[in-house]
């Protein structure tokens, strides 16, 4: 039910509802893709009935008006729902009987994924998409907006289901009920953002007796309090000061500009790393370890170990599903080993970059991370003779950590200058004013 409370109201009429609806289906549809029409249980039966009589009950409290609603706006007529749900049990059972475990239907729900996440993250696309529901609801076509399509959590959903469709053929991983996916692909602490755990391992925790204990309870509530210092009082605080595309457009001196990029650099490891403690520290408590995200990322001393302390469930998402296959895939074709490496390093960081949406200014900080990280792996291969001698040189080798860590902190935070603001062409007059050009 909290994908439904705190999916955001959309201008077109049911929207906010059918959307969470629709995470079940494609949840119900991938279970099935992956089922044998001889492993389905009466488990697996008593779960889809449950789930949908949940839906059906939210759909009907729009006739309870003193209570309603659980949902954003008022839900559909529940005949309407019904029909839905119905529609939609009836293709997940003809898939289990008529297309079992079948590896080309994975591979069409794998692409839809990425058709639907590309769809949600490239703002004409979206655009265009809220004009054709409104032009066939009747609607004024010229108000839509992306922001009519929303998807709660999508990014996390369409990321957890294309790691399970990707390990479908993987013989250590383990079959899952019906209950488990949507377990795993909605867990609420993690549902919005993040981290992104693998299935083996939370399916793990989740089928370990839950003991009561205490340890875990006075973590969890210790992780969850940080978070929440970190994201309400430290990240909104810096948030008066942040760079933006705002005040971007309204600093004068390099000092202030300056000001402004520290605050946001801050800010959003703060933000974004106390939304994960409250994550991690909420299933710490209900018998859930989620992974961590973040490792002291700004004390790294180079852009890799950076990238491998930042974001950390979505970087290994990346390497295992995109870089891995790609970088081995080039090496079958015996290219050069720093052609491989700067094909696969800018494409990785590309579709980091794309997967926080699908703008001009996330392409260039995906490539901005990409081409530090070659230029990183060629200094590394140029200076590693004298690097070893840095061993033997304790206050040295000190020394050029701490000049490291300055360089790759300061890198990042000009990063950050094509994340934070909307558009190419204010990110490089912010650059302008930052170096006084």
């Amino acid at each position: 039910m909290a994908i439904y409370f705190l999916q955001p109201v959309t201008a077109i009429q049911y929207l906010d509802f059918w959307l969470p609806t629709l995470t079940f289906a494609l949840i119900g549809f991938v279970y099935a893709a992956n089922r044998s029409s001889n492993e389905s249980t009466r488990d697996d039966v008593i779960t889809a009935l449950v789930a949908i009589l949940i839906l059906l009950a939210l759909g009907s409290l729009r006739y309870f008006d003193s209570i309603c609603c659980l949902t954003p706006s008022t839900p559909p007529d529940l005949w309407r729902i019904a029909i839905v749900l119905g529609v939609a049990a009836v293709i997940a059972v003809a898939i289990i009987r008529f297309a079992p475990n079948n590896p080309r239907l994975a591979s069409i729900f794998f692409i839809l994924l990425i058709v639907l996440l590309l769809i949600i993250k490239t703002e004409p696309l979206a655009r265009g998409v809220s004009a054709m529901i409104r032009s066939a609801l009747g609607r004024d076509v010229s108000l839509a907006s992306a922001a009519d399509v929303q998807w709660l959590g999508f990014s996390y959903i369409a990321f957890r289901l294309m790691h399970i469709l990707r390990e479908r053929s993987n013989p250590r991983f383990p079959k899952l009920t019906l209950r488990e996916y949507i377990n795993y692909v909605i867990f609420f602490p993690s549902f919005t953002a993040g981290p992104i755990d693998r299935a083996d391992r939370f399916i793990k925790d989740a089928r370990a007796p839950l003991a009561e204990s205490a340890p875990d309870v006075v973590e969890g509530g210790r992780r969850i309090m940080v978070g929440a210092f970190k994201k309400f009082v430290i990240a909104d605080t810096l948030a008066i000061i942040s760079l933006n595309g705002l005040n971007a457009a309204q600093v004068l001196s390099p000092f202030w500009a300056w000001i402004l990029l520290y605050a946001f650099t801050l800010r959003i490891y703060f933000d974004f790393g106390g939304y994960t403690d409250i994550a991690v520290g909420v299933g710490r408590i209900m018998g859930i370890k989620l992974p961590e995200n973040f490792d002291a990322p700004y004390f790294k001393s180079d852009l890799t170990t950076f990238w491998n302390s930042w974001h950390i469930t979505l970087t290994q998402w990346v390497r295992s599903y995109f870089f891995n296959p790609l970088t081995r895939a080039l090496r079958s074709r015996s290219m050069a080993m720093p052609l491989i490496i700067v094909i696969g390093q800018l494409g990785t960081m590309l579709l980091i970059g794309l997967w926080h949406g699908v703008t001009w200014n996330f392409i260039a900080w995906g490539l901005w991370h990409g081409i530090g990280l070659y230029a990183h792996n060629r200094y590394l291969d140029f200076m590693k003779p004298r690097l070893v001698a840095l061993d033997n040189r304790p206050q040295l080798k000190r020394l050029a950590d701490a000049l490291g860590t300055a360089i790759t902190f300061h890198y990042v935070a000009l990063g950050w200058v094509w994340f934070a603001l909307p558009n190419v062409e204010l990110s490089l007059r912010v650059f302008g004013k930052l170096f006084n050009l």
